[in-house]
């Protein structure tokens, strides 16, 4: 126990001593693994009260993209902007984006290539990871200094 507690303060202590580029980063990976969670628990959830597993995705990626707006908003960009609704369209916007790009790169890999699906979907998912902050670090979240 006091290992993990010394480990933690350790943790906690190098995280301090970070730019602040490289906190938001890893804030960003952070909520991204806890977005990634409420998206597959959403769905799993879904599919036991409804029977569409195509319903369930939509809905699953829904709840998701909401959670990531918040969380997003709070802890890795800390944005100030007054104008919500218009940031959160935005946001839904640039997913809905990286939405289509995934669906593009997962034919290309799967159909054309003849990559496996699961290889793919995992390849796809760091890159969609790298364009949905590359959007809200741009697009979403910037800061008017």
């Amino acid at each position: 126990m006091i290992s993990i507690i010394l480990f933690s303060s350790f943790l906690l202590l190098l995280y301090d001593h970070l730019s602040n580029k490289m906190k938001e980063i890893i804030n960003y990976i952070i909520i991204g693994f806890l977005t990634t969670i409420v998206s597959v628990v959403s769905y799993f959830v879904l599919r036991l009260l409804i029977a569409n597993y195509i319903v369930c995705t939509i809905l699953s990626w829904i709840i998701s993209v909401m959670f990531a707006y918040v969380t997003n908003r709070i802890f890795v960009f800390h944005s100030n902007n007054t104008n919500i609704i218009i940031e959160f369209i935005t946001f839904v916007s640039a997913r809905i984006i990286t939405l289509l790009m995934e669906l593009l790169f997962m034919f290309v890999f799967v159909n054309l290539l003849s990559i496996n699906d699961r290889i793919s979907k995992i390849i796809v998912q760091f890159v969609i990871l790298v364009f949905n902050y590359i959007f809200s670090k741009l697009f979403v979240f910037k800061r008017k200094d």
